[in-house]
């Protein structure tokens, strides 16, 4: 049994496979063969990290592909090397109930760049993205070494180059778009920038640009009272992000969602000249 790309589309013995679920059944090979697409192969070269067997020079293998048998879930992570605290990138992508594809996560983290443990609180127990505990010391630390919020490290600057592969996936599955979750609102900035458009929370962002403006609730409320809500901070889509982080909408930062139409750019802007 082999993969093959059939008129752009992932074919295994004569059938064009549609689903994740398709994909997850499959013997491993072929399974990491197709999962083995949205990785670009500069990013092996630059690491060291053997193209086909995706390992070391020892063999030992630097990308774990959890895929279950049948599950609707993926999970990839790209590591330099096997002790590092962090991998080099994280992707977890996933199907709906209405058979759309959905990228839940995707961070990735420059292994030479500072570690900031803001994942982790005094006690070192997960923070969960501040919803559980935070680490003020290291969020600190992180915003003003010019991370923005949940980043434990510098990135490596892949989205460019991952999204095409991610598009070209999804298209040879036989869809037109996939959804996106962004956790926070530098990123739905970041996905808007890349073509990204709004099945909800557009007028929430909308909102958001407009009370950041002076005179507006956020502005008012860029008081000083913490280290994230400091004035100034809304000229920049990090120090918005990090007010948000806080809690200066008085809510969380969630039902957001957002689309990529393959081969489409939606040209949607929420924050028009934002700078990073």
């Amino acid at each position: 049994m082999s993969v093959e790309i059939i008129n752009e589309r992932f074919v295994v013995q004569g059938r064009a496979l549609a689903s994740l679920r398709e994909i997850n059944r499959l013997p491993d090979p072929i399974k990491r063969a197709i999962y083995r697409t949205l990785i670009p192969d500069f990013l092996l070269e630059r690491y060291g990290i053997d193209p086909i067997a995706l390992s070391d020079p020892e063999g030992r293998p630097l990308v774990v592909i959890d895929a279950p048998p049948g599950s609707p879930d993926v999970e990839i992570r790209i590591w330099r090397r096997l002790d590092d605290q962090d991998p080099l990138v994280y992707l977890h992508f996933a199907e709906t109930m209405h058979n759309r594809i959905i990228v839940l996560l995707f961070m990735t983290n420059d292994p030479e760049s500072p570690r900031f443990d803001v994942d982790r609180d005094w006690q070192g127990r997960p923070t969960k993205y501040g919803t559980m505990s935070r680490n003020i010391e290291a969020e600190i630390a992180a915003m003003q070494f010019g991370l923005a919020p949940g980043q434990v490290r510098r990135g490596l600057r892949l989205t460019k180059h991952m999204l095409p592969l991610f598009e070209r996936f999804i298209a040879r599955l036989g869809h037109d778009l996939f959804l996106v979750e962004p956790l926070a609102y530098h990123a739905a900035i970041l996905f808007e920038r890349y073509g990204c458009g709004y099945i909800q929370g557009r007028m929430k962002m909308e909102w958001i640009h407009r009370e950041f403006q002076p005179g507006g609730e956020l502005y008012r409320r860029l008081d000083g009272s913490t280290p994230f809500r400091q004035p100034g901070m809304e000229r920049t889509v990090r120090g918005r992000s990090w007010a948000i982080y806080d809690g200066i909408l008085g809510e969380p930062f969630d039902d957001v969602q957002m689309y990529k139409r393959v081969g489409h750019h939606a040209g949607v802007c929420t924050f028009p000249d934002a700078v990073w």
